[in-house]
């Protein structure tokens, strides 16, 4: 499964300073480098990283954050991300044998690192989506004639809870499953959902993560989330709704 990230990261961490060669898919490492030491550089004039970050006054903690990016201390992927997709996916609920199933089965998109696997240790950062990086470019434009040959790569099913914003790093492979979260009225028209999208997402993320079951077809994996208790629907070959409550 493929995950956004989030723009709120926990702080600390008991890991050792950023080491490239300790993150998976090492064939992003260059341009992870790159992008780390322009942020560190950046940091340096603070009105400047405020303005390219799209970010206020009072976020200016998230400077002195990527200033540090090489020194501070790290922690696993799943554990750094926060908000309400991480809160709803509840890492710190699963059993041992549950978090040995998600350490295989969850990646991160990130806007920093391209993806990363569950345990992968990362500082706290700030870097979105969107921004551009002054003498590299957009974000977007800097990951995606890297990502899309990597993540074409990956192997087995592929469900893709990505964002719109980090769904524009990559195109995934035509069999790549996407899922929408919609709401149903009472004349059965269905919407796409905002406010909810996120922690549904989650709770799907955890289901399939810790399943005992390996689904390899899309009729396997509709299966596993149904008997989970989630209402989820195929609505195309490789296309699936989950409705809300």
């Amino acid at each position: 499964m493929l995950l956004p990230p989030s723009e709120t990261k926990a702080d600390g961490g008991k890991g050792a300073p950023l080491d490239l060669d300790a993150l998976s898919f090492p064939e992003l490492n260059p341009v992870r480098a790159k992008l780390a030491d322009a942020l560190v550089e950046l940091a340096g004039d603070v009105p400047a990283s405020l303005a390219a970050l799209g970010i206020s006054a009072r976020q200016a903690d998230e400077v002195t954050r990527n200033a540090q990016l090489w020194t501070s201390p790290t922690m696993p992927a799943l554990r750094r991300y926060t908000g309400v997709l991480y809160d709803a996916l509840d890492v710190k609920s699963f059993t041992r044998a549950g978090l040995a199933k998600a350490q295989q089965r969850l990646a991160v998109t990130s806007s920093l690192f391209g993806v990363v696997a569950a345990t992968d240790p990362i500082p706290a950062y700030r870097l979105s989506g969107g921004n551009t990086v002054p003498a590299l470019g957009t974000v977007r434009g800097l990951w995606k004639p890297v990502l899309e040959p990597v993540l074409r790569d990956v192997e087995g099913l592929l469900v893709d809870l990505r964002s719109g914003t980090y769904a524009a790093f990559a195109k995934l492979r035509s069999d790549a499953v996407t899922v929408r979260v919609v709401t149903e009225d009472a004349n059965g028209n269905r919407t796409t959902v905002s406010h909810f999208n996120k922690a549904y997402k989650g709770k799907l993320a955890a289901v399939l993560a810790t399943s005992r079951s390996e689904p390899s077809t899309v009729d396997q994996l509709v299966r596993v989330i149904s008997k989970a208790g989630l209402t989820v629907e195929r609505t195309g070959e490789h296309a699936l709704e989950l409705l809300t409550d």
